[in-house]
C-alpha cells in the first residue's frame, strides 16, 4: 500500500481530483492522509467533505477551519466564511458528526510518521502529544461537544503547563495542534503573526526550529502555514500547505521516499 499525505484543501475540490489523477490514486491500493483544513475559503467545501468521508481508509486530521465549521454548524455566528453549502446541505448533521470524530494527531508506528495540522508543540514528546490530543478529541466526541466548541478558541494561555485545567487546558492543546506557527525557546506561542519565516517578532522562531525540540528524530507532516510555501529546510519536517486556495498549488507527499507531487491552483479569488 502506498500512502500519500495531502496538504490543506480549503474547498478546492477540482484541484484535489487533479492531484489524485496525477498520483494515479487507487482507493483499493493506496491510502490518503489529510493535514486538515478541508473546508472554507474555497468554493467546493461540500464536495470535498462528501468525497473524503466516503474514502475507505483515509486519515483525516482536524484543522482550525474544520473546527470553525463545527462551530458554525452549532449555531455560532461568524460573518466571513464560504461554507454555506455545507451548512445548508441535507446531510450536514451527518457530515458534522463524522468531522468531529476526526483526530488532532495521528501516528503510524510502523512508519514512524506523525501528522498534525499545525505541527507538534516542541516541548512535548510523542507520548505526551498523543495523550493531550486525545483529551480534546474525547471532549469533541462527547455529548457536550457544543459547549466545548464555544470555549475552545482564544489566545490564552499561550504557554503549556501540566497543571492547566478546564477550558484553558483544552484550549491550549487545541491551539497547539491547529494554530501554532511561531514560538519562543521556552514554548510561548504567538498567534498573531502568520507570515513567512523572518517576519516574526524578536525572540520568536518557527516551532520546528525551537532549540531542544523533543521530536527531532520523528518525521512530522503538517499543513496550516501557507506563507512558508512548503519550505522548511528541516530533514524530518514536511510542510504541505502550499497555498492552493491562494492561487498556488495543492501538494501530496508520498511516504517512504518523500517525493512531492503538486498541481496548480485554479482559484482566482478568495472571499474569506
Amino acid at each position: 500500500m502506498t500512502i500519500y499525505a495531502i496538504g490543506d484543501i480549503h474547498g478546492c475540490y477540482d484541484e484535489l481530483q487533479a492531484l489524485l489523477e496525477l498520483i494515479e490514486f487507487s482507493p483499493e491500493k493506496d491510502q490518503l492522509w489529510f493535514t486538515g483544513d478541508l473546508v472554507n475559503r474555497g468554493s467546493q467545501s461540500l464536495q470535498v467533505l462528501r468525497f473524503i468521508k466516503n474514502l475507505k481508509n483515509a486519515v483525516v486530521i482536524l484543522g482550525n477551519h474544520d473546527i470553525h465549521l463545527l462551530e458554525l454548524a452549532g449555531g455560532n455566528a461568524f460573518k466571513n466564511h464560504t461554507v454555506h453549502d455545507v451548512l445548508n446541505a441535507s446531510d450536514c448533521a451527518e457530515l458534522m458528526d463524522w468531522l468531529r470524530h476526526r483526530p488532532l494527531l495521528y501516528h503510524a508506528p510502523n512508519l514512524n510518521y506523525v501528522i498534525a495540522h499545525a505541527g507538534v508543540y516542541p516541548l512535548w514528546n510523542l507520548a505526551q502529544a498523543k495523550r493531550y490530543a486525545q483529551e480534546v478529541e474525547a471532549a469533541l466526541q462527547s455529548p457536550n461537544y457544543q459547549k466545548i466548541l464555544k470555549n475552545l478558541y482564544g489566545n490564552h494561555p499561550n504557554q503549556w503547563k501540566e497543571d492547566l485545567t478546564g477550558w484553558e487546558r483544552l484550549r491550549f492543546i487545541a491551539n497547539a495542534f491547529t494554530r501554532m506557527r511561531f514560538c519562543t525557546a521556552d514554548g510561548q506561542l504567538d498567534f498573531e503573526h502568520t507570515g513567512k519565516i523572518g517576519s516574526q517578532p524578536a525572540g520568536y522562531l518557527p516551532w520546528f526550529q525551537a532549540p531542544n525540540r523533543t521530536l527531532e528524530d520523528t518525521p512530522i507532516i503538517f499543513g496550516h502555514w501557507a506563507a512558508i510555501e512548503g519550505k522548511v529546510n528541516e530533514p524530518t519536517i514536511f510542510a504541505l500547505d502550499t497555498g492552493c486556495v491562494w492561487g498556488r498549488h495543492l501538494t501530496a507527499l508520498r511516504l517512504g521516499d518523500n517525493q512531492r507531487f503538486s498541481v496548480r491552483s485554479k482559484t482566482k479569488n478568495v472571499s474569506a
